[in-house]
């Protein structure tokens, strides 16, 4: 049952009596309830940490901007930001990943939608009250990978400052021209099939509270280097083409473009995985570690990341079966969170 807090706001916003079920919910804190009232109408109750995390009220600002670019975010039936509450559209269950999974020949239309949409974003100016970090902040960000991965909570501060000092500059190379709003955690999972809707809506968005203005193919190589599942050689070409073809992106600068930002996430990455463990109790995310490592060392093979390439494997251990058994074993607090 909700808690009281929760039953406040359904009462509020006209759905108290509702049944709710709980839903998935992300590597954060959130958690989602999918409420059915007596006509079997249908919504989704997002629960957030309350103040100081505004990640409710960031929810709500993009999916306001999302709305208006004619793109499927879901509607604000009702929000209290500062509680961290808000009653959000049920798109349903049909995620790109169970989709795929149940019915693997929709792979890549479904992957070409996304694409589609992502074309829609690039040809769009960043809201202007995003946040948009520059190439130094973004290789900061890397830090992560230093802190949990190599030092499970212990600062490394050498291997933290090399990997941003030898990231900025591949970053400021890559990012010229205007930003786009990035979802910033766009993947197969936080996709809806919505195949009755047109174009580019036909993808239902989900958990963009962090987005933000940044490079074009940022998301693009979210979703293309997916820590949760394996993306075939050829799809992953096919819709770099597909990126490529409607953005007149030429692919050899689109490549060195992904490689690039692909190595700023996936380090990242790396390293928050390892924090979900170590810190918040939710060891299953080590077994994640090794696809998200195959990432980067496909990204660091790119020769504008030589630099980089040295500093990762002079610090950071190849995610081996002993490696990944260490951090499962400094685990906060057993879970299957």
């Amino acid at each position: 049952m909700p808690d009281a807090g929760v039953q406040a706001f359904l009462t509020a916003s006209g759905w108290a009596g509702a049944m709710a079920a709980p839903l998935a919910g992300d590597a954060s804190g959130r958690r989602y309830l999918r409420l059915t009232d007596a006509t079997g109408a249908r919504a989704v109750v997002m629960i957030a940490p309350p103040a100081p995390d505004d990640s409710t009220a960031r929810f709500c600002t993009v999916a306001e901007h999302l709305r208006a670019m004619g793109l499927s975010a879901p509607a604000v039936h009702h929000a209290a930001p500062d509680e961290g509450l808000a009653l959000l559209e049920d798109f349903g269950d049909a995620v790109f990943a169970h989709v795929i999974a149940r019915d693997p020949a929709q792979e890549t239309p479904l992957y070409a939608a996304a694409i589609d949409l992502l074309v829609t974003l690039a040809q769009r100016p960043a809201p202007a009250d995003l946040p948009a970090p520059d190439a130094d902040t973004l290789a900061r960000l890397t830090a992560p990978a230093a802190h949990w991965y190599l030092g499970h909570g212990t600062d490394a501060p050498d291997a933290a400052a090399q990997f941003a000092q030898t990231l900025a500059p591949a970053l400021r190379a890559v990012m010229h021209g205007p930003p786009v709003l990035a979802h910033r955690d766009f993947h197969a999972e936080n996709l809806i099939w919505l195949p009755d809707r047109a174009g580019a809506a036909r993808v239902g968005l989900l958990d963009f509270q962090d987005a933000f203005a940044g490079p074009a193919g940022y998301d693009l190589v979210s979703l293309l280097e997916d820590a949760r599942r394996d993306l075939p050689g050829d799809v992953r070409r096919a819709m770099m083409n597909r990126y490529a073809t409607a953005t007149g992106m030429p692919l050899p600068d689109l490549a060195h473009r992904l490689a690039v930002l692909g190595a700023q996430r996936n380090l990242r990455i790396l390293g928050v995985f390892a924090r979900l463990c170590v810190h918040a109790g939710k060891p299953r995310y080590v077994d994640l570690i090794p696809r998200v490592w195959g990432h980067l060392m496909g990204d660091l093979a790119h020769p504008s990341l030589a630099d980089l390439r040295a500093a990762v494997t002079a610090h950071l251990p190849a995610p081996t079966p002993e490696i990944l058994q260490t951090l499962r074993s400094r685990c906060k607090t057993p879970s299957t969170l």
